[in-house]
């Protein structure tokens, strides 16, 4: 009985890829992003992320050597969540607290759920907002061409003026790979041309949240201020990168849609009228959480099946 597997009903897909070529894949079109946040932030920023690489890697092999599961190390998803939280840390945040986020993604949000497909929010973002509780202050903090200031967005905030320019191509302050849009798109763009990703997502994030700016974010139709929104914060990062992510994203195509609105208005929520000037990270996690709600009504019927109708007499 020890060799005899365990199907699931019919009907069954084959598909050449394989999770690991996936995930291959995304880091793949991860790396403009990551080689412009080294060149941009420079050596702290490679260190931070081969940190959190490595700490991913290690936690995952060491925690199912201790419970004597099979490795699955090989998959590299433990590579892609740390490649994502570091590209979501400040460069200048302290190595300990790096490791401990990568700790914390790995053991805590994945594996104690079961592992790779089990985890019900995605474990870098997890791990990011575990930071941003635990660690505000050098969460917070940023610091560009050695001068510590405030990122784009909270600038906004304030009611100050920024440059969208230097927005799109990264030349400003923010975490070591979000700030580059340009970047970012590159490896989009190339996940969209592998069909990784599915643009539903991504899309009608980007589309609800820009009307939600318009209506609520009291500019009207600032174009400045609409672009400015749209490229800081970590937006397009989570949108194409986070938002995306197979597990804790709806698999139904309505469902997918939904989703993505879900993001845009929450994540307009968080920015206008919350405390807290980005709101990304908690937006997607707390869609996450939606997500198998979503799912429940958004599921197509199958074909031949008709709706139950009542009689009345």
């Amino acid at each position: 009985m020890s060799d005899l597997y365990n199907v699931s009903s019919s009907s069954h897909i084959r598909a050449k890829d394989t999770s690991s070529r996936i995930m291959l894949y995304v880091v793949i079109a991860l790396a403009p992003a990551s080689i412009f946040g080294v060149i941009n932030f420079g050596v702290m920023a490679l260190v931070q992320i081969l940190a959190c690489i490595a700490t991913c890697v290690a936690s995952e092999w060491i925690y199912e050597k201790l419970i004597h599961k099979k490795s699955t190390i090989n998959d590299f998803s433990a590579v892609v969540t740390g490649l994502l939280l570091a590209l979501n840390l400040p460069h200048t945040l302290p190595i300990w607290q790096s490791v401990l986020g990568s700790v914390f993604a790995i053991v805590i949000v994945k594996m104690l759920f079961g592992g790779l497909g089990q985890n019900f929010m995605n474990p870098a973002l997890g791990a990011r907002c575990f930071l941003l509780v635990s660690f505000a202050g050098t969460m917070t903090s940023f610091t560009y061409d050695g001068v510590t200031g405030a990122t784009p967005l909270a600038l906004l905030r304030n009611g100050e003026s920024v440059d969208t320019m230097k927005m799109l191509l990264g030349t400003t302050a923010g975490t070591i790979g979000e700030t580059s849009v340009i970047a970012i798109l590159i490896g989009a763009i190339f996940l969209i041309m592998m069909g990784v990703i599915d643009l539903r997502i991504p899309a009608s994030y980007i589309i609800s949240f820009a009307a939600f700016i318009l209506i609520f974010g009291g500019h009207g139709f600032d174009v400045n201020y609409l672009t400015a929104q749209l490229c800081g914060g970590g937006l397009m990062l989570g949108a194409f990168f986070m938002a995306t992510d197979y597990v804790t994203s709806p698999i139904t195509p309505a469902g997918r849609i939904v989703f993505g609105i879900l993001l845009g208005i929450l994540t307009g929520l968080f920015r206008i009228f919350g405390a807290n000037a980005e709101g990304v990270s908690f937006a997607i996690i707390l869609g996450n959480l939606l997500v198998p709600i979503i799912e429940k009504f958004t599921i197509p019927r199958a074909f031949g099946q008709k709706k139950e109708v009542k009689q009345h007499e």
